[in-house]
């Protein structure tokens, strides 16, 4: 998440840096006393900032819609056309019809394309070198950068105006490589989405095996002795089988993921009889919050897993949820055996797909930290005979998801 933040930073400001000065060398003169680099610079940043939101969204006709009027004052010419590598998509201002036709002798060449105005017809192609365009232009000059994601051509970028200068072409292929970054921070944001679902896909198979089976054994152990029992056992499956396993989005309040714990320590306790204890204590201020989905029952297997001492030795799990102003404060602690703390700092730097990895531990550990930041991961206290603590904090304004 850092890096990609640094990354789009360090390119706007180089973008910015280029765009200013070659506004200052083609745009008009500014009245006297006016600080030119000052007020391009702030124009520049705003009217990126503009035109970004869309631009992350991908390449389509409605972001190319929205971004397509803040480009065409940003770089100040007569129009301005965004194209995939098969249609126009936007346009703002008088476009010729030939645009697409431009914009694929671009996206053939792989680099930028000036094409001389029909007003200018001493400006023959023959004698314009190998990037000008062809004999009959559009009415008006144009410059056409390519659109690039990981190298590869996804569209063009067009701009028309009454005269073609160095400094504009220069201009424009600033916009071009900054429009591809944005581009290629949108392919980013889909790419990460995929791997945070791929991850809650490894996450439910991690949780599916041992509990499903030991769930089941213990309700069939009910159905002759007791099947009043059985029958509510099998319901509190249900509905932890509808809420583990259902297609969830990222986030889901925390008042639902609490009746997912409950629900499934109902069943463990059902397994292990009066040998497992446990307790919850939550602040009703903080039920609201929303919480990665399944971020607590994973901590809640695990506490169970390594907090019995062993057969016929009872144990204790408590989860406490506290209201600590702007976040939530969660502990899933057990008074068991505990773990050497280099073994539990191998737990959480497992990959999470590795099968048999600390049951959901290292994909809590890293979820988090891909939604919220480095300092938001797992915390873990333990010592041999001590029990186990983990604790993870949640910030009660949800960031953007991803």
């Amino acid at each position: 998440m850092l890096t990609t933040a640094c990354v789009a930073l360090s390119s706007l400001l180089a973008f910015l840096l280029g765009l200013a000065l070659a506004r200052l060398l083609w745009c008009r003169p500014a009245p006297p006393g006016e600080h030119r680099t000052d007020d391009a610079t702030f124009t520049a940043l705003h009217l990126a900032a503009m035109a970004a939101p869309a631009l992350r969204a991908g390449l389509d006709r409605d972001s190319a819609r929205r971004a397509v009027r803040h480009l065409r004052v940003l770089l100040g010419t007569r129009a301005v056309a965004i194209t995939s590598t098969e249609a126009a998509l936007a346009w703002e201002g008088p476009c010729t019809d030939d645009v697409l036709t431009y914009a694929r002798a671009t996206l053939a060449a792989g680099r930028t394309q000036v094409f001389p105005g029909r007003a200018l017809p001493h400006e023959r192609a023959s004698d314009a070198g190998p990037d000008r365009g062809p004999d009959r232009g559009p009415e008006h000059g144009a410059v056409v950068v390519p659109l690039t994601v990981d190298g590869t051509v996804v569209g063009a970028l067009a701009a028309f105006d009454d005269e073609v200068s160095a400094a504009l072409v220069r201009t424009v292929a600033e916009v071009g490589r900054w429009v591809s970054g944005q581009l290629e921070l949108a392919e980013l944001d889909v790419s990460r989405r995929r791997a945070l679902e791929a991850e809650m896909r490894a996450l439910r198979a991690q949780i599916s095996p041992h509990f499903v089976y030991n769930a089941l054994t213990t309700i069939a152990s009910f159905v002759r002795t007791d099947p009043a029992r059985a029958r509510e056992l099998l319901l509190d499956f249900a509905d932890f089988s509808r809420y583990a396993l259902r297609r969830a989005h990222d986030f889901t309040t925390l008042a639902d993921e609490l009746t997912c714990v409950d629900r499934y320590l109902l069943l463990e306790r059902a397994r292990f009889g009066d040998k497992l204890r446990f307790s919850m204590q939550v602040a009703p201020e903080v039920l609201s919050v929303l919480v990665p989905f399944l971020c607590l029952q994973p901590l809640v297997e695990n506490a169970i897993k390594h907090g019995m001492r062993g057969p016929g030795t009872p144990g204790e799990v408590r989860v406490v949820v506290r209201d600590a102003g702007p976040e939530a404060h969660i502990t899933v602690e057990d008074d068991g055996a505990g773990m050497d703390p280099e073994c539990a700092r191998r737990m959480l730097d497992e990959d999470p797909a590795r099968e048999g990895s600390g049951i959901g531990l290292a994909n809590v550990d890293l979820r988090l930290r891909q939604i919220y930041g480095d300092g938001y991961g797992l915390v873990v206290e333990t010592a041999l005979g001590a029990g186990t603590k983990v604790r993870l904090r949640v910030p009660k304004s949800q960031l953007s998801s991803l």
